[in-house]
């Protein structure tokens, strides 16, 4: 039997002109459940390997990404501190795909439309791998933390807390 071929989104195929190798998971979606608990559900992987991509937008850098562990929620204060901002806000999800190129359950960290100021959780130093959205709903991609960290130009900073759901 074949096996049935993804196709390429914007994240893969930049990884690929990159040479960088990465592994492709898939999962079943639903509009109903884009939140990223139904994603390690549905990956039957723990929190602390699976990441989700968050938009912010700084009051000095503007546009600003944040990637964390799928368990945990982001601190704006301490996000904003780690971008060098005073303030920072989720980016409406109205504006998301025209900014980033991604919809919401589908937003990676690479390969958005424009290179944007990237921040990556502590957590990954921790990672032998992680897994992040490939861009599209329903396909992540698992790759060395250090790769994503080098391709994104990304920091690394500790703006995380606990989610009470998990």
């Amino acid at each position: 039997m074949r096996k049935k071929k993804i196709p390429k989104t914007n994240a893969m195929r930049k990884l690929d002109q990159l040479h960088i190798a990465y592994d492709v998971h898939e999962y079943t979606w639903s509009e109903d459940h884009l939140d990223a608990e139904h994603v390690l559900k549905q990956m039957e992987k723990s929190g602390g390997s699976v990441y989700k991509t968050i938009v912010t937008v700084g009051d000095r850098t503007g546009v600003t990404v944040a990637v964390i562990p799928a368990n945990e929620k982001i601190s704006l204060k301490e996000f904003a501190r780690t971008s060098g901002n005073k303030s920072i806000h989720l980016l409406p999800l109205e504006e998301l795909e025209d900014i980033t190129g991604y919809i919401r359950g589908g937003c990676s960290p690479i390969g958005m439309k424009k290179e944007y100021p990237t921040y990556f959780s502590n957590h990954i130093k921790e990672k032998q791998s992680i897994i992040v959205s490939a861009g599209k709903r329903g396909v992540q991609i698992q790759l060395e933390p250090q790769k994503l960290v080098e391709i994104t130009n990304a920091g690394l900073g500790d703006f995380t807390v606990p989610n009470k759901k998990s």
